[in-house]
């Protein structure tokens, strides 16, 4: 493997050039965290952007972030944290799941694009991306958006950049939008509701007028080997369903009462507060339950995303078919699905279940045979996929970029 290590945007743009030149296909890795997600890029050369790790710009009171490419994600939430800010979406950490060390950067966070369970009140990555410099399947720099929305003009080729897996371009800089902490947060804890009463709850608490921030439903079976502090929520076998709610103190507090009031239907709520309430959703923002050093580490793990007042119904369905198990975020919009072993991570009855839902499903976490051998990222329908392989021709006609992550087609 040829290992280029690049100090800043012109080398880059060097390098890619060559590779073009030579008609060799470059991975591009930060630290390699996500390696492991997609399928297995066909070369041989890849392009390493660790060393472009400096944070350019930070200015707190005007909420903006500009951050190379390959800083280290650690550093800089501890860099924002200390201005009592965070990056709303709430970026999974995909390291508890894969079983990697904690090394994720900036450009592989945006590359993915997998927000956290505040995605349902602040949007995704793309929502927080200002703007990028990067460089094109031609070698050539070019910038996009800028450091506040007013000033933009013409396409908004950033937001094309979130959830590309890097098939688009080298990302090289990035400027985000920052938001305050909350003050302070508050969640109800429900128990012992099945997957469609959880799903209901979750429902209604989301439909109601008191900015619920996140809602998530994990079955007993789930939680019989999850860890502490998701594990210790209920009894052996019992379910819970958890429903976030932040704000200042004083306002936390009244609307979770209040919201427990509205639920009581669904029985007793109890109410965790502060850092153990934070401790329980960064377990679901990691996908914890299915951890890589847990008894379920080396089943298939699915991201399925679908219309969240059908998850408790699809989230069954998967469950019985494949003998799997599955829990939910986003208020039943996204299922986190671990199944069984196979050769295929029975790829063909989940997604046949998933598309009569209307959802996608991307295989996060399987062996590389498993993920050489079927679709990682969902088909896509006949004009759409034209239209994203026009998208992505437009920026990269030779696929030089991570080619063959994202698809089967014959280059790769």
């Amino acid at each position: 493997m040829d290992i280029l290590k690049v100090r800043d945007a012109q080398d880059v743009e060097t390098a890619v050039r060559a590779a073009i030149a030579g008609e060799q296909p470059l991975e591009i890795v930060g630290h390699g965290s996500k390696r492991g997600i997609g399928r297995p890029v066909a070369t041989n050369a890849r392009l390493d952007l660790s060393a472009l790790n400096a944070i350019t710009a930070y200015e707190p009171n005007e909420l903006i972030l500009t951050v190379q490419a390959g800083a280290p994600m650690a550093d800089v939430l501890s860099l924002i944290d200390s201005k009592n800010q965070q990056l709303s979406f709430e970026p999974m950490n995909t390291s508890r799941l894969l079983g990697t060390a904690d090394v994720g950067t900036i450009g592989g966070m945006i590359a993915a694009g997998l927000a956290g369970p505040r995605r349902i009140q602040a949007g995704g990555a793309r929502d927080h991306l200002l703007g990028a410099h990067a460089v094109s399947g031609f070698g050539d720099s070019f910038k996009a958006g800028g450091k506040v929305v007013k000033n933009v003009t013409g396409y908004d080729l950033c937001k094309l950049l979130a959830g590309s897996w890097g098939t688009l371009a080298v990302m090289t800089e990035v400027t985000l939008k920052v938001m305050p902490s909350a003050e302070s947060e508050r969640t109800l804890v429900l128990r012992g509701l099945d997957d469609l009463q959880g799903n209901r709850a979750m429902t209604a608490a989301l439909g109601s007028p008191f900015d619920v921030s996140g809602a998530a439903h994990l079955p007993g079976s789930v939680l019989r080997t999850t860890p502490a502090p998701l594990g210790e929520l209920a009894a052996p076998d019992q379910s819970v369903t958890l429903l976030r709610l932040e704000g200042i103190t004083v306002s936390a507090k009244h609307r979770a009462a209040s919201l427990a009031e509205a639920l009581s239907a669904y029985g007793t709520a109890e109410i965790v507060e502060d850092t153990a309430s934070a401790a329980l959703w960064a377990g679901i923002r990691d996908a914890v339950p299915f951890a890589a050093d847990g008894p379920r580490a080396m089943w298939p793990v699915w991201r399925i995303v679908c219309p969240p007042a059908a998850g408790g119904q699809l989230g069954q369905a998967i469950a019985r078919a494949s003998q799997g198990e599955v829990f939910y975020d986003w208020g039943g919009g996204l299922i986190w699905a671990a199944l069984p072993p196979s050769d295929d991570a029975q790829a063909v009855p989940l997604r046949k279940l998933v598309d009569a839902a209307g959802g996608h499903a991307t295989l996060i976490r399987a062996a590389e045979a498993v993920r050489l051998a079927v679709d990682v990222f969902h088909p896509q329908a006949a004009g759409l996929a034209a239209l994203g392989e026009r998208v992505r021709n437009s920026f990269d006609p030779r696929t030089i970029l991570n080619r063959g992550r994202m698809s089967r087609g014959p280059l790769a």
